[in-house]
C-alpha cells in the first residue's frame, strides 16, 4: 500500500551531462522507493527544454543563465533570471514541499541549491567530473553528501560539512552476461576476427574527431582494423560517404551496447558520462578532450584516466593523421598493454552507481 508520497527535486542541466544522470538517479529512485515524487528543475535555454517533455517526470524550467565570462555586459540576463527564477521556486515549493534537492551540476542547479540551503532542505549532489564545476564547489559547503563520478574530484573540493563518496557517474550499466565480442561484430558485418575501433564525439558529434578520421580514412587504415564511427545527428551528411564494409559510418549509436560489445578501443572526448560508460565495460580510450569545456575539465577527466593506465590523453592539437595512425598502430601490436589497459578502465568501472545512489539518498529520506 502506498504511503505519504515524498517530493524530492532534481536541479541541473543545461547539457546531457548534468540531465540525464539526474533521470538515471531518479529512476533508480522511484524503483527503490515507490513513495518518492521526483520533479526536475532546470532551464528553459538548457537541453531539458527538449528532454524533459518526453520524460514521465514533471519539471519546472526557469529563466535561468550561467556566467557570461567573456562577455560581462551580458550577465544582466544573469541576475534578472535570478531574481525571477527566485520568486518561481517559492512558488514551486507551495505545491510540492521538497524533502531533499539532488543537485547534478551545471549552471541550471546553482540558484536551486542556494534556495534549498536558505530555506533548510537538506541537499545532496551527483559530482560528474574529476574538476567540478564552479557551482559544485561553491555548493559542496553546504551539501550532506556528494557522489563522486571520479574520486580523484576531493583534490580540489573543500572539507568540512560534505560526505564525499565515491559512486562513479550513474549510466546504463553493461548486462550481468557480456554479449560474445565475435557475436557483436557479425551484427556490423565484420569479420569475427577484426580488432574494432569505436569513434564518437558525443550526442552532437565532434567535427575535429570526424576531420581527424576522414583524412585517416583516405590515407588508408591498417589491414585489420574496422571501424564504427557515429558522427553526430547534424555532421552525419558531410561523413556518411565514407560507409563501407570495414568502415560503418551511422548518426548515432542506439543503443550504443552494440557498439560497446564489437570495440576493442575507443577514440572519445573526455565527457565524465561516455567515458564512465566506456570504463564500465572495460575498454580502453584514447581521450581527445573537448579543449573549449568550462575549465578545461575534459582534460582533468582525461589525465585521470591516462594516470590510472585506462586510456591515452591525445590532445586536440595533436590529432594529426599522422599521429593517430602511429598510436593506433602500436596498440594494434601490443596486445598486453591493450589488455592491461582494459583491466585498468574496468577497475575505475562503476556500473551500479545509479543504485548505489538511490539507495544512499533513499536512506537520508528514511532518517528525515
Amino acid at each position: 500500500m502506498a504511503g505519504t508520497p515524498i517530493p524530492v527535486w532534481f536541479a541541473g542541466g543545461g547539457t546531457g551531462g548534468h540531465l540525464y544522470p539526474g533521470l538515471a538517479i531518479a529512476r533508480a529512485l522511484v524503483r527503490l522507493n515507490g513513495d518518492v515524487r521526483p520533479h526536475f528543475v532546470g532551464a528553459r535555454r538548457g537541453i531539458e527544454r527538449d528532454v524533459l517533455p518526453g520524460t514521465e517526470f514533471p519539471h519546472t524550467l526557469l529563466d535561468l543563465h550561467p556566467l557570461y565570462r567573456p562577455r560581462v555586459w551580458q550577465n544582466w540576463k544573469t541576475l534578472r533570471g535570478a531574481v525571477s527564477a527566485w520568486g518561481a521556486l517559492g512558488t514551486l515549493a507551495q505545491r510540492s514541499q521538497p524533502r531533499l534537492v539532488v543537485g547534478t551540476g551545471g549552471y541550471a542547479s546553482g540558484l536551486t541549491l542556494f534556495w534549498a540551503w536558505r530555506h533548510g532542505v537538506r541537499v545532496v549532489q551527483q559530482m560528474g567530473d574529476a574538476y567540478p564545476g564552479i557551482t559544485a564547489r561553491l555548493s559542496a559547503r553546504f551539501t550532506a553528501q556528494a557522489y563522486l563520478g571520479f574520486p580523484e574530484a576531493t583534490a580540489t573540493l573543500p572539507r568540512g560539512h560534505c560526505e564525499y563518496i565515491d559512486t562513479g557517474n550513474p549510466i546504463e550499466p553493461p548486462p550481468d552476461i557480456r554479449p560474445d565480442a565475435a557475436v557483436a561484430r557479425k551484427k556490423w558485418g565484420f569479420p569475427a576476427h577484426a580488432r574494432v575501433l569505436l569513434v564518437f564525439g558525443g550526442s552532437q558529434g565532434a567535427r575535429a574527431l570526424n576531420q581527424a578520421v576522414a583524412a585517416w580514412v583516405e590515407q588508408g587504415l591498417p589491414g585489420e582494423l574496422c571501424l564504427i564511427w557515429a558522427t553526430g545527428k547534424g555532421q552525419y551528411d558531410a561523413f556518411s560517404h565514407f560507409d563501407r564494409p570495414d568502415v560503418r559510418v551511422v548518426p548515432y549509436l542506439s543503443p550504443i551496447s552494440d557498439a560497446y560489445a564489437a570495440c576493442d578501443l575507443a577514440l572519445v572526448r573526455a565527457g565524465m558520462m561516455g567515458t564512465s560508460e566506456l570504463s564500465a565495460w572495460g575498454i580502453p580510450m584514447l581521450l581527445v578532450p573537448l579543449p573549449t569545456a568550462a575549465a578545461d575539465h575534459q582534460t582533468r577527466n582525461a589525465m585521470v584516466i591516462e594516470r590510472s593506465g585506462a586510456g591515452i590523453l591525445l590532445p586536440q592539437r595533436e590529432l594529426t593523421t599522422a599521429h593517430l595512425d602511429a598510436t593506433i598502430r602500436e596498440l594494434l601490436g601490443d596486445a598486453l598493454h591493450v589488455k592491461k589497459m582494459a583491466q585498468a578502465a574496468r577497475a575505475r568501472g562503476r556500473p551500479h552507481a545509479a543504485a548505489d545512489i538511490a539507495a544512499r539518498i533513499d536512506a537520508l529520506l528514511r532518517a528525515g
